[in-house]
C-alpha cells in the first residue's frame, strides 16, 4: 500500500515584495512526513488555482498550517483594522470551503494555529485579533528583544511558554494519554466565541482556547493553537498528535 499523501495548505507570499509566490514551512512538511508518515503535497491557498473537489480526490488528509496573515476579520462580522494586517483573503476563500467539505466527507484535516482559527471561522465562531489585550489574558506573541526585534533563537521562540488543560477523557487526553500539557505560543490573534460545532478541549491558564475538535465529524477533525509542527520529531506530545493524524490516514485509505 502506498503512503497516505496529505495535503498542506500554501501562504501568498512576496518575494523581494514583487514576485507573488505560495509558501509552506520545511516544518510542516517533515512533520509530515517524518512523523504522520505521510508524503507532504503543498497546494496554493487561492481557489482560483486550487480546485476542491480535485484536490481532495488527490489526497487523503489535510493540514492547515499557521502563517504570519491573520483571517479576515469580515469573515466573522467584525470590522477590520490595518493594525491587524496582513491579512490573506484567497486562503480565507479556500480554507474556510475546505474545512467544512473535509469534515462532511471524514476526511482527516489536522489545524495549526491560524489552522485552528479557520476551522472555527468555518463553523460560524469568532476571533480576536489582538488576545493579550482581553481583561486578565498572557501575550501569546513570540518572545522579543528589549528593542522589540523578534528573537533570533528558534529554540527561545518555540520554547514551551504555557500550560494547557485538557478536556477528561476528551479526544486530546485520550490521544496524549494525560490532562496537561505545556505547549509553545506564537500568535496574537485567537478564538473569542467558538463556532457551532466547534467543541473547546484544551485552554491555556489564561482561558485562551489552545485545542478543539469539530462535533460528530466521521473523520479526524482536530485543530491547536500552538506550533505542533515546530518538533514532532523530539516532543512527545506534538509527536503523538501527529501519529494519531497518520494513523487517521491510513484508515481512511484502508
Amino acid at each position: 500500500m502506498r503512503r497516505p499523501v496529505v495535503g498542506v495548505i500554501g501562504n501568498a507570499y512576496r518575494i523581494e515584495n514583487r514576485f507573488a509566490t505560495q509558501m509552506v514551512g520545511e516544518r510542516n512538511l517533515r512533520a509530515v512526513a517524518d512523523v504522520a508518515g505521510a508524503l507532504p503535497l503543498m497546494f496554493a491557498g487561492t481557489p482560483d488555482i486550487t480546485d476542491i473537489g480535485a484536490l481532495l480526490d488527490a489526497v487523503d488528509g489535510i493540514v492547515l498550517t499557521g502563517a504570519r496573515a491573520n483571517v479576515h476579520p469580515t469573515r466573522f462580522r467584525t470590522e477590520p483594522d490595518p493594525r491587524h494586517e496582513p491579512y490573506d483573503l484567497h486562503r480565507d476563500d479556500l480554507a474556510l470551503a475546505l474545512s467544512e467539505v473535509c469534515v462532511a466527507r471524514g476526511i482527516p484535516l489536522f489545524g495549526i494555529c491560524r489552522g485552528l482559527q479557520e476551522m472555527n471561522v468555518a463553523f460560524g465562531g469568532s476571533l480576536h485579533p489582538e488576545i493579550r489585550d482581553l481583561p486578565g489574558r498572557m501575550n501569546h506573541r513570540m518572545p522579543r528583544l528589549e528593542n522589540g526585534e523578534i528573537h533570533p533563537d528558534p529554540k527561545v521562540i518555540f520554547a514551551d511558554r504555557h500550560e494547557v488543560s485538557l478536556v477528561p477523557d476528551g479526544a486530546f487526553a485520550r490521544i496524549l494519554g494525560c490532562e496537561k500539557i505545556r505547549v509553545n505560543s506564537l500568535h496574537g490573534q485567537g478564538i473569542l466565541e467558538p463556532g457551532e460545532r466547534v467543541v473547546v478541549e484544551g485552554t491555556a491558564e489564561d482561558g485562551t482556547i489552545e485545542a478543539i475538535r469539530i462535533a460528530d465529524a466521521p473523520g479526524f477533525a482536530l485543530g491547536v493553537q500552538w506550533h505542533a509542527e515546530y518538533d514532532p520529531q523530539r516532543n512527545p506530545i506534538n509527536r503523538a498528535l501527529f501519529q494519531a493524524f497518520g494513523e487517521a490516514l491510513t484508515a481512511r485509505k484502508r
